[in-house]
């Protein structure tokens, strides 16, 4: 077996996410302690009881996640590394990247905290809500996406920005350019085509003022070597390196998420396991679709996690 974890971004928070680990996993409430004491807010009560509307907020989300993700790491980490699956690569979606290089041992937890809910920030203020927008497009392969993204921009900006699994393709940029591109997609024979309810283009041009903003802070924090090797969005390759970690988080914010690649690079070595660590089950699925004859296990509760070892 061949293992790796991978860690979840964006869209898997929901309230109440932690909550089932407390009582046997004390290393889960410690954690969302040290979240707290990071951040200066009680991030583990919205966590744990919202309110749901506030948790969606993307500076409370990305923390959050964060916090959820590394949580349930530190949770399973140890019985699984007894029972013969610790990770021989890490990778995360998007967010998931940060949780990937906490749980690899090359950023620390309470740093990652802080840049990313920033980075939230950064996000919201880099375009005003209503000027950018994001869709999700099915059927049509990365080609054709790019093709009538292109045609749909005009004079404005649109994009891919996630490449999710072989069926499933994210675009970003202004609104009314993404929504110009949904009724082509439809007329060009989508099996689905729908704009996303996001407060902002993630990973499109229109972020670049956020990386703008970010690269001075991601300057400032240190970053160490990691322990175990992950495969970053931007360049779909795996790192070891702090300094190449620290880049990639950078590049990441205004480029597209290439997780079909990523999934196929650590296929291609030899990974034959995934186990997502995370409060709800997102990459589980696009793994499937993307790479054959792989096994994947999300671990969001503890039952998940003792079916796991059983």
């Amino acid at each position: 077996m061949k293992v790796a974890f991978v860690f979840p971004g964006q869209g898997a928070q929901k309230v109440g996410m932690g909550l089932d680990w407390l009582e046997e996993f004390p290393v889960v409430r410690e954690t969302f302690e040290e979240a707290d004491e990071a951040l200066g807010f009680a991030l583990s009560e919205l966590c744990w009881h919202g309110p749901e509307e506030d948790l969606g907020l993307t500076a409370n989300t990305q923390p959050a996640l964060l916090a959820a993700s590394t949580a349930i790491h530190r949770a399973v980490r140890g019985p699984l590394a007894q029972a013969g699956m610790g990770p021989t690569v890490m990778a995360g979606h998007s967010l998931g990247e940060y949780s990937a290089l906490v749980a690899a041992g090359g950023l620390d937890f309470a740093d990652a905290l802080r840049l990313v809910r920033r980075r939230g920030e950064l996000m919201q203020e880099a375009v005003p809500v209503g000027v950018g927008g994001m869709a999700a497009i099915m059927g049509l392969d990365r080609e054709e996406i790019e093709l009538l993204a292109a045609e749909a921009a005009g004079d404005q900006l649109c994009g891919i920005a996630n490449l999710n699994s072989p069926g499933q393709t994210v675009i970003a940029g202004h609104r009314e350019a993404v929504e110009r591109a949904v009724e082509l997609a439809r007329e060009r024979g989508a099996r689905k085509a729908v704009v996303l309810k996001v407060s902002a283009p993630f990973h499109s041009p229109l972020m670049a003022p956020t990386r703008q903003g970010l690269e001075p802070l991601l300057a400032a924090t240190t970053f160490g070597e990691l322990a175990v090797p992950v495969v970053t969005n931007v360049d779909a390759v795996p790192v070891t390196r702090g300094e190449s970690a620290r880049q990639a988080l950078a590049r990441q914010v205004d480029a597209p998420v290439r997780w079909v690649e990523s999934a196929e690079r650590m296929a291609a070595d030899g990974v034959d396991t995934f186990i997502e660590l995370g409060p709800a089950k997102v990459l589980s699925a696009l793994l499937r679709r993307t790479v054959d004859g792989v096994k994947t296990v999300t671990i969001d509760k503890p039952p998940a996690l003792a079916k796991l070892l059983s």
